[in-house]
């Protein structure tokens, strides 16, 4: 863990100030859910551009590197394409903060949501919210509801699967610390244990390669794979979501944040003004029904 920069340490120390001075203004609920900011002085910590953030004046955006189709596009995160990167500046914008006024930086995927002080106002790179990945982080609400889907090469063993108990005998793979991982060892539950790889570049190379029969990833992916990436590859199928609740996409922000009430209230007006379905209607129309898998 690096130590925090001083830009940091005088941003948590406004943040500090900021919620002394409004009491319950955004603070968080015993429910967990953020409440809306307070009128009068209360809303100055949620006041559009005026947020204690990293850098005086500037919101400063994470996310991997490389970062991948449809959430971004052609690598370059800054560009507004893409669905992640669309909404990474709608938020932006409900914050206050202009296209001009926003940083991006190089964060890992396993790194955003491991414990330690962030170096980013919040990380937008499919981070599914859960409870274990709270212990360590914040998240705002869900800006997307997403299903894991199987991937495999067309006329293979796997690709004729057509249920669960299908899968239990293939030896399937995922990126480390993902859903999609977690979906083989608690759902599928196979007789061999699941291949981990750093990076989904790597699970598709073992796809192609054989050392893998299936892969898991998130629904939009696995179209944007087998369309544009590993065109002799086709989509099994998805799984339902567990337990009746939506898996879905969160902003990552730092344990304990003073901007995650401000955040998630964001993204809140963006579902409520349907930008976040118009956005992704924009960028993952391709992410239509695949067979469920039981």
């Amino acid at each position: 863990m690096h130590p925090a920069p001083r830009t940091l340490r005088h941003a948590v120390v406004a943040a500090t100030v900021a919620l002394l001075a409004t009491a319950v203004g955004c603070a968080p609920q015993p429910d967990g859910k953020a409440s809306a900011p307070a009128s009068g002085s209360a809303a100055k910590s949620c006041a559009p551009g005026k947020l204690a953030t990293r850098t005086s004046g500037k919101l400063t955006i994470a996310t991997d590197e490389p970062a991948y189709e449809p959430w971004f596009q052609d690598d370059k995160p800054a560009d507004g394409k893409g669905f992640e990167s669309s909404i990474a500046y709608a938020v932006a914008k409900q914050l206050g903060y202009g296209k001009n006024a926003v940083v991006w930086q190089s964060v890992p995927f396993n790194k955003a949501f491991a414990p330690g002080v962030k170096t980013f106002d919040f990380d937008i790179n499919q981070v599914s919210i859960s409870d274990e990945r709270k212990k360590a982080v914040d998240f705002s609400s869900g800006y997307y509801d997403v299903r894991q889907a199987v991937i495999a090469l067309k006329g293979s063993k796997a690709a004729k699967a057509s249920s669960i108990a299908d899968l239990k005998g293939l030896k399937l793979g995922a990126q480390v610390g993902t859903t999609s991982l977690d979906y083989i060892t608690d759902v599928v539950k196979p007789k061999q244990e699941a291949a981990a790889f750093a990076k989904n570049d790597q699970a598709k190379s073992a796809l192609k390669n054989g050392q893998v029969d299936a892969i898991v990833v998130d629904l939009p992916t696995a179209f944007y794979i087998t369309s544009a990436e590993v065109t002799d590859a086709k989509i099994v199928g998805q799984f339902e979501n567990r337990g009746g609740t939506p898996e879905q996409f969160g902003l990552v922000l730092d344990k304990g944040s003073a901007l995650t009430p401000c955040v998630s209230g964001a993204v809140d007006a963006l579902r409520k003004d349907g930008t976040l379905a118009r956005l992704e209607k924009q960028w993952l129309s391709d992410a239509v029904d695949a067979p469920v898998l039981k």
